[in-house]
């Protein structure tokens, strides 16, 4: 009676209020998000999206804290695998906790400027501690922040049913996976794949499926291409390389679903146990409405969406920086001292020449060096004409699998997927991103 009383009265009822409430959160929280990661501002005459300004106003508020934050950074991170006793849970995991560790007297070496001449040259160990293991030491917790607010309160979950129609026969994977290529994609590989690992055990993707969306979408988040941007001084073009980046990474994946080993994979479901989702063939706006809502009704507090990225985003930095540090270096010696990656870049030199990018052999030898460190090509082609950095800074986040983070992570999930098919399916992204990306470069750029 007191409902409709106040109906009449025009009260809005508790049920009209609440979904309000939630209608409010997903606006406002989702366009913070979009703006602090996809809206160019001019800041003191520099034009960049406002997480780098964040970034680039905290490095200027302390400027002799950054390095020692980030040497703190490397040392709990290369003690943190022991302390959460996860240093022997496999092979895998074993060498990447001596490779951190490794990484803590290299920072130590370099932070006080005593060691070998080698390493304290300015583009060997200098220039992989102030050009990267610094800015992504802020980038991704401050990042890990605003995406609390990009994926946290139903906007992916509207994209995903929206796209619905084109994730099955596309990527050959349900539409709800559409949720997770985009979260792995904007969010971080980290976050897909425990999205991905957690959903496959779930019994709601077969292991091809599985496979697939950890090889095809978990790719370095949007705050990992901010740094490659920075390092390679093509901030101007954030907006093109960003959306140039996420279409290439998905074509590519809708190739290689339909190559071997992806093709092969098997349509089994973990333990045999499947729950196929239910398929939306009307009305696709209403559910999408549906589905945010009841996204943004079960999310989080603010404060503690955040504190909980943020601390997720900084365990996340805690592994990467020390592996930066020793993998990154491996692969800078590699580069520098042998031949090794002019061999591998053979591989790809008839790629880039063929598709006349300049400096080919200097682009095939950074798309080689992918595989060790997803940073390493960024490093290598910092003199090389726009063309070729473009081309390289897409190469960087579209081959997704290097051995620094990505496939160790995905050998840590219960994806059944081989090394060496891992190997095979980055020698494939590799070759169709180039295909793919240099025209786009040609085309899209002054």
């Amino acid at each position: 009676m007191e409902t409709h009383a106040n109906h009449q009265l025009g009260v809005p009822s508790q049920k009209e209020t609440a979904s309000a409430a939630h209608a409010w959160k997903f606006f406002v929280f989702s366009l913070i998000g979009i703006f602090v990661f996809f809206v160019p501002v001019t800041v003191n005459g520099s034009s960049s999206i406002m997480l780098d300004h964040i970034v680039t106003w905290l490095r200027q508020l302390a400027p002799g804290a950054a390095p020692l934050y980030a040497l703190a950074v490397i040392v709990l991170g290369a003690v943190y695998p022991f302390v959460a006793k996860t240093w022997n849970k496999n092979k895998v995991n074993l060498v990447f906790s001596v490779l951190k560790v490794l990484g803590v007297p290299v920072a130590l070496m370099i932070y006080f400027q005593a060691g070998p001449a080698w390493l304290l040259e300015k583009d060997m160990g200098p220039f992989l501690f102030e050009k990267l293991v610094i800015p992504v030491g802020m980038v991704v917790p401050v990042g890990s922040v605003f995406l609390a607010m990009l994926v946290g309160y139903g906007l992916l979950e509207f994209i995903g049913v929206l796209v619905q129609p084109i994730m099955r026969p596309v990527w050959k994977t349900p539409g709800r996976s559409a949720v997770d290529a985009v979260a792995s994609f904007v969010g971080s590989y980290s976050i897909g794949l425990l999205i991905t690992n957690r959903v496959f055990k779930e019994g709601k993707y077969t292991v091809k499926e599985a496979a697939i969306i950890a090889t095809g979408f978990s790719t370095v988040s949007a705050t990992f291409m901010i740094v490659i941007a920075k390092t390679l001084d093509i901030m101007s073009y954030w907006n093109l390389y960003f959306w140039v980046s996420l279409v290439v990474t998905f074509l590519v994946t809708a190739v290689t679903v339909r190559l071997w080993p992806l093709s092969r994979m098997s349509d089994e479901y973990y333990e045999g146990k499947g729950d196929p989702e239910k398929v939306i063939k009307e009305q696709f706006w209403r559910h999408a409405w549906a589905e945010a809502m009841a996204a943004a009704r079960g999310a989080l507090p603010i404060g503690r969406n955040i504190w909980e990225n943020l601390r997720d985003g900084f365990i996340m930095t805690m592994g990467i920086l020390p592996s930066i540090m020793s993998v990154g270096l491996l692969g800078l010696m590699l580069a520098k001292f042998t031949p090794l990656f002019d061999w591998l870049g053979y591989l790809f030199y008839p790629v880039t020449l063929l598709l006349q990018i300049p400096e080919p052999l200097l682009a095939a030898k950074a798309s080689a060096i992918e595989i060790a460190e997803m940073f390493l090509p960024a490093l290598l082609v910092t003199g090389a004409p726009l063309v070729t950095k473009f081309i390289i800074a897409v190469v960087s986040v579209s081959s997704i699998l290097f051995f620094s983070a990505t496939i160790p992570c995905i050998l840590s999930t219960d994806i059944p997927i081989s090394i060496p098919k891992l190997l095979v399916i980055w020698l494939e992204r590799t070759v169709l991103t180039l295909l793919l990306v240099t025209p786009l470069a040609y085309l899209l750029l002054p």
